[in-house]
């Protein structure tokens, strides 16, 4: 499975003006995205870079910092790739749902060849810095945000806020055991078959389905346990549930 973009090991990021910091940057993603924050070396990013050392402390100040731009690059490069859907005014939220689904996958999942951004960025999931708070206060929770937003169009009766986003994180965790277990899967599964219906848009299609249904019981049984649901069956019983 691919994302169905071709992309070198610089992201493919078209630069209007390759200057030093941005050469480091891109040098820099690989490198962390394969070692780890600790593991990875300023000097091997230098080489990469074709710097000095001292560029470094000229350009970021000390190797954190330039850990911490590294990632937010990484999470800007895959948003300018994979962009949010366009939607027409009276798009319906399953419809919404079943594109922010392809998109997260889209940004997620590559299971024959994953880009630095990615391997970087699920790395940071992983194992957080303080860059995982930025990440969180600047992309992820907004990101999340819309996700409920659609969520919320679909039910009638509204979601305390820990069912939104038991939810939410449901629908996540979905696209993320694709991205975490693709190895194991293609064990389980046969090749064809994995090929031809574990691709990205017949997973998305999967999930979105899975959760819709879910999301409509949830809203039902809700609905039907509801304090107005439970007073119209007990003035329909003739009863005040007093008794």
């Amino acid at each position: 499975m691919n994302l169905n973009h071709r992309r070198n090991e610089s992201g493919g990021m078209s630069m209007s003006n390759d200057s030093t910091k941005e050469r480091i940057l891109l040098a820099a993603g690989p490198v962390f995205a394969n070692k780890g924050f600790k593991a990875a070396t300023v000097r091997e990013i230098c080489e990469a870079a074709q710097v000095n050392v001292a560029s470094i402390n000229y350009y970021f100040g000390d190797k954190q910092a330039l850990y911490h731009e590294t990632v937010i690059a990484a999470r800007q490069m895959r948003v300018k790739e994979v962009p949010y859907p366009v939607w027409a005014p009276d798009a319906s939220p399953e419809d919404k749902l079943r594109d922010f689904v392809l998109l997260l996958l889209n940004r997620l999942v590559a299971m024959k060849s994953e880009p630095w951004q990615v391997r970087l960025l699920m790395r940071e999931v992983l194992n957080p810095t303080e860059t995982s708070r930025h990440l969180v206060q600047e992309y992820f929770r907004p990101f999340f945000e819309v996700m409920l937003s659609i969520v919320d169009d679909m039910v009638e009766e509204s979601l305390s806020e820990s069912k939104r986003w038991k939810i939410g994180f449901s629908i996540v965790g979905q696209c993320l055991y694709y991205r975490f277990a693709a190895d194991v899967t293609s064990m389980i599964v046969p090749d064809q078959k994995f090929e031809d219906e574990f691709n990205i848009p017949a997973l998305a299609e999967h999930i979105s389905s899975f959760s819709i249904a879910a999301i409509k019981a949830i809203d039902g049984c809700d609905r039907n346990e509801s304090p107005k649901s439970r007073k119209s069956t007990a003035l329909e019983s003739g009863t005040t549930g007093t008794e």
